[in-house]
């Protein structure tokens, strides 16, 4: 794997073909591609009017990156995270992007019209062979850690301690295989929750500490 940052862009090249999984805006659900990207934005680059999917494609396109599975954030792009945790034999890799101006807690929603939107974009990337069922798994143990270090950040909302934001993304890796578990009692599992957590929790301080408003408080 090789990170590349040139502001607005993040790029992470996997090197040789990985599949992935995400709810990414350009190449969503499983897919198998060789880099994740991705851009940081402003509220003035994407005006009401703005197809935000189209001219997320014609930007990748223009870079000759239209094959990766990417993702937006307004969080400054210098402020990635990175963790890794290795188990056994099993080693995976996290690198976020965390911003909770849009904050949320599961289940309730506040009135975000006019404001900054902040959000969680994170990539994980485990060196062990996964079937697409042991991706899934894999995507619910990488979510399930995010909204941990979330709420260890202890980030209180009108509705309660925060849980994710409105706009956050999840995108996992991995080289194509068939192994059929990635289960929390596995090496794998523990690997991929320790380095999701870590990341996020890590950026979610840095956020709290350095970018909250007096009105978020």
């Amino acid at each position: 794997m090789k990170l590349t940052l040139s502001r607005p862009w993040l790029d992470i090249d996997l090197v040789q073909p990985h599949r992935v999984l995400s709810w990414s805006l350009t190449r969503p659900g499983f897919v198998t591609a060789t880099r994740l990207t991705w851009r940081e934005v402003r509220n003035a680059d994407l005006p009401p009017d703005l197809d935000p999917i189209a001219w997320f494609h014609r930007e990748l396109a223009n870079r000759d990156t239209a094959d990766a599975v990417a993702m937006l954030t307004s969080r400054d792009i210098t402020a990635y995270e990175i963790a890794t945790a290795t188990v056994g034999t099993a080693t995976a890799t996290c690198i976020a992007t965390t911003g909770l101006s849009n904050a949320e807690r599961i289940g309730t929603r506040l009135d975000r019209s006019g404001k900054d939107w902040g959000t969680i974009n994170l990539a994980v990337i485990t060196d062990q062979p996964l079937s697409d069922a042991a991706l899934l798994e894999t995507l619910s143990i990488a979510t399930q850690a995010r909204t941990a270090a979330v709420i260890d950040t202890g980030h209180v909302l009108p509705t309660g301690v925060a849980t994710g934001t409105g706009t956050d993304c999840v995108a996992v890796a991995a080289p194509p295989g068939d192994a059929p578990f990635a289960g929390l009692h596995t090496p794998l599992g523990e690997s991929v929750g320790r380095a999701t957590y870590d990341a996020v929790r890590r950026g979610a301080q840095v956020w709290m500490d350095h970018v909250r408003r007096p009105e978020e408080l």
